[in-house]
């Protein structure tokens, strides 16, 4: 009979009993976030996932603040190469480049943004590590084997996967990239977003999601007052 390693610890737990062998390693303390302001294109998330039946890995940058699906890279390597034209694009894409390819100068001593992620080895890369100073883009990663420390990155291709499983059925790599592009253009100005207040990404992105909270909560309020104008008019 199999017994699953994790089903021995409970038991054993449970009826205190000590174990032969090595200590469990403790985890290890999470480093401080880099102080820098809660605003769009401040704060980006990213990470790769694999689709098996293409052969390619997907990776994906997304604003922590805003929730917006900034861009994408299909490759099938993972390595310092695809890391810096994977941001390349994003930034010029944003508008975070200067006329020299190089990232705007703010005249102050604050990162362009922070590039949060895993400890993946491309991500800690010594080419990766220099590019991004080059950029002025503040690396932070969060604890070996913790992926809760980049939950929103994990969130966001659980919920891709999820509710576009036809990615993972897919084997033709150029189908593959136009179906990523069709769904990011979806996922960012279609899909409401629950973490943002239930506005699309791309509202959120450029500065339209607080006046349309706004003006969904004063519907609210005078929906509520006329239908108790109502019940009060109907028990007359």
């Amino acid at each position: 009979m199999f017994v699953s390693p994790s089903t021995v610890l409970r038991v054993a737990l449970k009826h205190q009993v000590r174990l032969v062998g090595d200590p469990v390693r403790s985890r290890p303390l999470k480093l401080p976030f880099p102080e820098i302001s809660w605003e769009k294109n401040r704060i980006w998330i990213w990470d790769g996932t694999h689709f098996t039946r293409a052969k390619r890995v997907a990776y994906a940058i997304v604003d922590v603040v805003t929730r917006y699906w900034i861009g994408y890279l299909l490759s099938s390597e993972q390595t310092h190469t695809q890391v810096q034209l994977l941001f390349s694009r994003a930034l010029e894409d944003q508008g975070l480049l200067g006329p020299d390819g190089l990232a705007l100068d703010e005249n102050d001593d604050t990162p362009v943004l922070v590039a949060w992620s895993d400890n993946g080895p491309e991500m800690k890369a010594l080419d990766t590590r220099q590019f991004m100073a080059l950029m002025a883009i503040t690396q932070h990663h969060g604890r070996p084997g913790t992926p809760t420390d980049q939950a929103h990155i994990e969130s966001f291709f659980s919920h891709v996967k999820g509710e576009w499983p036809l990615l993972t059925a897919i084997t033709d790599p150029a189908v593959l990239d136009a179906e990523f592009n069709r769904i990011r253009d979806e996922y960012n100005k279609v899909r409401l977003h629950a973490a943002i207040g239930y506005v699309t990404p791309d509202d959120e992105h450029h500065g339209r999601g607080p006046t349309i909270r706004r003006a969904r909560a004063s519907g609210m309020r005078q929906a509520q007052a006329q239908r108790i104008r109502q019940n009060r008019a109907d028990k007359k």
